[in-house]
């Protein structure tokens, strides 16, 4: 049964009988814990997959024996304060742990100062010794950034927080990152698995139970916790902000601009009029500082304010892409859902806050 926690990407499930009786050995699953870890994706994933026992009488699908053995693991057993303050307690040190069938690094919160790598080599050359004596290495959310210290993930692709990207792409350029998907199988046997942005986690979670334990079983562990794939992918989660770092003054005026203009009739004309530079040069140097070909830049402006729109009013749709610069309405449609994977009235309905919550 294929499962698709991605836009344009579905993952092979083992098959199993939809009747679980018995396993003949747990999935031993050691739960990374690291000082910069959120709890909530630790504990989040510990709960779920400890919950088997409590799920059989439900649906036959769930085997009689828990199929998973979890542990919560870190440099050393004991007590270790996450980034929230709270205190996780890990049931092992990883000098201790011989053999595992999957390790899963939880989110983590990263400072304004980054990812700072080397902070954990204990960790990251038990990792490597994990994946080499065959197990499966997953990531969720910021995860990634231990694992790929490992070398692992070089020249493989993977997800992380759409957020965190342009830091993740700036310390691991080998790596090959989708940040608008929420899950990405890589490896010759399907051996790293990483989930994107914070929740993302509920899809690398319902993987691992439809890999091992079947898809009924990961449809029924789905109902009971309401969890859900995140099928569109990440894209209509995704806020864009333009690159100011860049240090081109004449761009980042430019940039400044647009920021207020976007919806005017050319902007890119005006733009290249304004810096005074040929048309060109101008051009190579916004992809240059930006990252974005400046009618890509104008797109995407476009498309962030008609999201805020579609979020906070109750303007027709049509109306809302000709404030955005857009007198076409089905070009406005087609490129709103290239940007962000569903259509203006799928956003709307997703990301506007409910009646029963407005003030």
């Amino acid at each position: 049964m294929p499962v698709a926690g991605t836009r344009g990407e579905s993952v092979t499930c083992r098959p199993r009988s939809k009747t679980a009786t018995r396993m003949s050995k747990p999935i031993h699953v050691s739960l990374v814990a690291i000082p910069d870890a959120s709890i909530s994706t630790l504990h989040g994933l510990y709960d779920v997959l400890s919950s088997f026992t409590m799920l059989r009488r439900l649906d036959d699908a769930i085997p009689e024996e828990a199929p998973f053995d979890v542990e919560i693991v870190g440099a050393l057993e004991g007590p270790v304060t996450l980034a929230s303050g709270l205190v996780a307690r890990t049931h092992r040190g990883v000098g201790d742990i011989e053999e595992t069938d999957v390790v899963i690094v939880p989110s983590v919160v990263l400072n304004a100062e980054g990812w700072k790598t080397g902070r954990y080599p204990e960790l990251a050359a038990w990792l490597k010794k994990a994946h080499q004596r065959g197990a499966t290495l997953c990531s969720a959310c910021s995860g990634a950034f231990l694992i790929a210290e490992t070398g692992l993930l070089d020249g493989r692709d993977i997800t992380v927080h759409w957020g965190y990207a342009p830091r993740f792409r700036a310390t691991f350029p080998r790596v090959v990152l989708h940040p608008e998907r929420s899950l990405v199988i890589s490896g010759e046997r399907g051996e790293i698995v990483s989930s994107g942005a914070s929740m993302s986690w509920h899809d690398l979670v319902l993987y691992l139970i439809a890999r091992h334990v079947g898809p009924t079983a990961a449809q029924t562990v789905a109902k009971f916790f309401a969890l859900q794939w995140h099928r569109d992918g990440l894209g209509p989660y995704m806020i864009f902000a333009g690159r100011s770092d860049h240090g081109d003054a004449a761009i980042l005026a430019a940039q400044r601009w647009l920021a207020k203009h976007f919806p005017v009739a050319d902007p890119v004309v005006e733009m290249v009029r304004r810096s005074g530079l040929a048309e060109r040069t101008f051009k190579r140097r916004f992809q240059a500082a930006t990252g974005h070909a400046p009618l890509a830049y104008v797109q995407q402006l476009r498309i962030e304010d008609a999201k805020r729109r579609l979020e906070r009013t109750n303007e027709p749709i049509d109306e809302i892409g000709w404030r955005v610069g857009y007198e076409n309405p089905a070009f406005f449609r087609r490129l709103f859902k290239r940007v962000t994977g569903v259509t203006p009235g799928h956003y709307r309905r997703q990301f506007q806050v409910p009646v029963v919550a407005r003030s």
